[in-house]
């Protein structure tokens, strides 16, 4: 292991909060692997690059010697965290989160090395726990604490229903701390206030407290809401890699060093030159969005596979053309309505945004633009499919 001093160095690198500074150093001077936590709840069956920012941070733990528990929150997933929230998340039932968490489990060593990780799905516990034991829980802390939340506090005061099993949720997390006996805690910055809740709780069993590392959210393909995939502008794990590449074209460029920050290992020194070069514009924003997305993509696939991407990005988008290889449509009908085509066969999520995509001009058939709504279409065997820019599929005809 290194110094706890340059432990601490590269481990603190672009948090946003940090409790505290002099017990991180402590608990790095014991001289013996801490125990890192990160809770995931599966609500969706994807990870993203905003989870991959606090993945990454939890490898690093792992190159200084520190073992990670990876708590799969099957059990939470069924509350809804309400972090952030305007209003009461709704629940996902339990064959729902435990599809999920399989997902999660899997998709998470894309970055964190298996033999130091500790998975634990937190129904183990949880599920365990009787409404006598519950009521203890709930009784180590109090409405009082629980409203200085800002999110709880400003629908308290906007008269906006806050629901009991909110409040039990913080509880719920804190005590997987309590039982995975963490020694850190890390997690995005929304989660600042439940990861606190879990340093109380953990000292109301008689342990030390969890010190606590928040990481940056990161706003995701619009460059204005956070990644998500309710916001339908996230970056996906399991994308394909020409996908991934697209889509990381797509970003503003506002967003370039933020991600390269926070997603690639560039040295201080490489990350100061390229924002020299964005201020001074002696580089287009372009090359240095490309080579953030082969950056990124070979992550999650390969050196060949990243280059393969950024020829057929450069091929589709500086030259116009189609690709290759696309994924299929298979039709069985001569005929089919343009929004029963993209809501039905193409992954769009509802039939108010095929019709949103269509009004904009972003679909095409064999490059001819579909503006009418309520196009009939007949297509024949190997038409070609556009949605916006990115995303293509072959018609087959069966």
């Amino acid at each position: 292991m290194q110094t706890p001093e340059n432990q601490f160095k590269e481990l603190t690198k672009n948090h946003v909060s940090l409790i505290s500074e002099k017990e991180l150093l402590e608990k790095l001077s014991k001289n013996r692997p801490l125990r890192v936590k990160l809770g995931v709840d599966p609500s969706r069956p994807d990870l993203h690059l905003g989870h991959a920012v606090v993945l990454r941070k939890l490898r690093q733990f792992q190159r200084f010697g520190h073992h990670v528990v990876l708590i799969i929150g099957d059990f939470t997933a069924r509350i809804g965290d309400p972090s952030g929230r305007s209003k009461t998340r709704p629940m996902i039932s339990k064959d729902e989160s435990k599809i999920n968490a399989i997902s999660y489990s899997q998709q998470a060593f894309k970055i964190l090395d298996k033999d130091l990780t500790e998975i634990r799905f937190n129904s183990e516990w949880l599920d365990a726990l009787n409404f006598e034991d519950v009521i203890r829980l709930s009784a180590k802390y109090t409405v009082a604490r629980m409203l200085e939340r800002h999110d709880f506090s400003k629908r308290y005061s906007d008269n906006e229903p806050i629901a009991i099993a909110e409040f039990l949720y913080p509880l719920a997390q804190a005590y997987d701390s309590v039982f995975v006996k963490a020694d850190i805690e890390i997690g995005g910055d929304d989660q600042f206030f439940n990861l606190v809740v879990g340093r109380k709780i953990q000292e109301e069993y008689g342990l030390e407290p969890q010190a606590v590392l928040t990481m940056p959210l990161i706003e995701g393909t619009d460059g204005n809401l956070k990644m998500s995939k309710s916001y339908d502008n996230y970056i996906a794990f399991e994308d394909t890699p020409r996908d991934m590449f697209g889509k990381l074209m797509s970003i503003p460029d506002t967003l370039i060093m933020k991600y390269m920050r926070l997603l690639t290992d560039k040295s201080d020194e490489e990350l100061r030159d390229v924002e020299e070069c964005l201020r001074s514009r002696t580089v287009n924003p372009r090359d240095i969005k490309m080579e953030l997305a082969r950056d990124i993509t070979a992550q999650f696939y390969d050196e060949e596979t990243s280059r393969i991407a950024l020829e057929e990005f450069i091929k589709i988008f500086r030259h116009k053309e189609v690709p290759e290889e696309m994924p299929e449509i298979r039709l069985d009908t001569d005929s089919i309505s343009i929004v029963d085509l993209l809501v039905n066969h193409a992954n769009i999520s509802s039939r108010s945004e095929a019709r949103r995509l269509l009004e904009q001009g972003g679909i095409k058939l064999n490059e001819k633009v579909i503006e009418d709504v309520y196009a009939i279409l007949d297509p024949l065997d190997g038409d070609v499919l556009r949605i916006g820019k990115k995303r293509f599929y072959r018609l087959v005809k069966c």
